[in-house]
């Protein structure tokens, strides 16, 4: 084996490494909301809140971070996102950083097959993660979930000075304090953060015409206008680059990317539906999330080598679709048989479609935007979880207080219900059958149904947009960077062609 592909080993062992940690961590904490949220005496909102909170800063500093990587070196800053990370933020810049990192290591027809390694990782710590979360979600045991992080972030810790071996940023520290673009940085962080605690704050905390909703999303859309004038103005320092909204190509991937990220498949069938314990609810989505990371792998393979990416995506939106549009059709009785040929299919597709749309976003990109095109892909895709979790979250309450409403038994108490609708999953776990249990379980199912129809509705604008203005754009670009791996020659430039499995053995 040579030494370069030793160190590209070594490199993405560490990435694969931190990017299994977070997965981890963010899907075991989902499960076990509801019960942290009885414990301590929470309310459905706060538990909402907390893990909408836990997304909001995954997202806005994304491109901070990504900008700062170039400024102060991706080792540096992605030590700094893990040190946060374990002292309790969110997860967004590590993968972000892990994607823009990749674009240090590997030309962009290799790179399928990494970004589907470290989606392949990802995919495994999500589907460990409800399973472990569940275990642990227990009024005694639940704190457990928190202190994992410690013992599990030292090994990232260790592997990511020894084995991320790639070339240091030249300059002093003062220099590069003044090449950062801090105004706008701060207005862009600051403006969307206002935007999305409107968004998520709309239909669930208060009415959507409530001024503590309006006043943020107000402020927040200003702030945006302001800081787009910014960034035009200061273009060489700005952390969202204009050059990367020119091509159509890329406007179209940037909107799959966060439909993609928008499709929500909810634990709720499975615990108030089904009846399932935390752990059995993480054990049932394993058709689901277990598919992305295997076709992740694949498709990157298959894209290297074909030059192609856009029969990918088509064929990813094209099979998620028929996941995604059946999905409505479950209910409290519908067998295996059925909802897991249906949840492999949608997330067959949704792992068809990660490698897939990367390679567009950045295939449309210029050599020096190349970085900043993969962290795109990342934010847009986070960007889509909070707008999915924000709206999903609006459906689905004012879907289940209708339905409540409907039932003589239930309409004096579908406003409080509605309200604390994570925390009655648990009471309906425990009722004996009853038709009044029947009736809960009902309209669960119909609130839940409302939102896969939107699911549904959002896959169809995608797989049109991705069939009317995807194209094609080749992968032979050469490997460009400042940080690339620890005394490159100019050999190692070119395109590297082996195929995986003789790079690891």
């Amino acid at each position: 084996m040579k030494k370069r592909q030793r160190k590209l080993i070594a490199a993405f062992g560490s990435l694969c490494a931190v990017n299994f940690v977070c997965a981890l961590d963010a899907t075991s904490l989902g499960v076990a909301l509801t019960v942290i949220s009885i414990d301590l005496h929470g309310t459905a909102i706060e538990a909402y809140w907390s893990g909408a909170s836990f997304l909001l800063t995954s997202t806005v500093f994304q491109p901070t971070f990504t900008s700062l990587s170039h400024i102060f070196g991706r080792r540096h800053l992605l030590l700094a996102a893990l040190t946060l990370f374990t002292l309790g933020a969110g997860s967004g810049s590590i993968l972000t950083l892990s994607y823009v990192i990749t674009t240090d290591l590997v030309s962009l027809r290799e790179r399928g097959k990494w970004f589907g390694l470290i989606t392949m990782t990802w995919a495994v710590g999500t589907v460990l993660g409800p399973v472990v979360g569940g275990a642990l979600a227990q009024p005694s045991s639940w704190r457990f979930i928190f202190w994992l992080n410690l013992p599990l972030c030292a090994v990232p810790y260790i592997a990511i000075p020894v084995c991320l071996t790639i070339n240091k940023v030249s300059g002093t520290f003062w220099e590069k304090i003044k090449r950062m673009d801090w105004i706008g940085s701060f207005l862009f962080t600051a403006s969307l953060t206002s935007c999305l605690i409107s968004i998520t704050w709309g239909g669930t905390m208060h009415p959507w015409n409530h001024w503590k909703v309006l006043t943020p999303l107000i402020l927040g859309s200003f702030g945006m206008i302001v800081f787009m004038v910014w960034s035009h103005l200061f273009q060489e320092k700005a952390i969202l680059r204009s050059s990367m909204f020119k091509s159509r190509n890329a406007l179209a991937t940037y909107l799959e990317t966060v439909i993609h990220g928008m499709i929500l498949w909810s634990l709720l069938y499975y615990t108030a539906a089904k009846g399932y314990s935390g752990l059995i609810s993480g054990i049932a989505q394993f058709p689901f999330t277990f598919t992305v990371g295997p076709f992740a792998v694949v498709i990157g393979v298959i894209i290297a080598k074909k030059n192609s990416y856009r029969w990918a995506i088509w064929l990813g939106w094209l099979t998620a679709l028929v996941g995604i549009c059946h999905i409505p059709i479950f209910k409290a009785d519908t067998p295996a048989s059925i909802w897991i040929p249906i949840s492999l299919l949608a997330g067959a597709g949704l792992g068809i479609l990660y490698p897939a749309m990367s390679f567009a976003i950045q295939a449309s990109a210029t050599d020096t935007d190349l970085p900043y095109a993969a962290s795109l892909f990342t934010f847009f895709r986070s960007f889509g979880q909070m707008l999915g979790v924000a709206i999903g979250g609006v459906i689905f309450q004012n879907a289940l207080r209708s339905k409540l409403e409907s039932y003589p038994s239930l309409a004096a108490e579908a406003q409080n219900i509605t309200k604390d609708a994570a925390a009655m999953v648990e009471a309906i776990r425990r009722m004996q059958k009853s038709p009044l249990k029947d009736s809960l379980i009902e309209s669960y199912i119909v609130a839940l149904r409302m939102v896969w129809f939107g699911m549904s509705c959002l896959a169809v604008l995608a797989s049109v947009v991705a069939l009317v203005f995807t194209k094609d754009s080749t992968l032979n670009k050469a490997l460009c960077s400042e940080q690339s791996i620890d005394k490159i020659s100019a050999m190692d430039t070119e395109i590297d062609e082996t195929p995986l499995g003789e790079k690891i053995g």
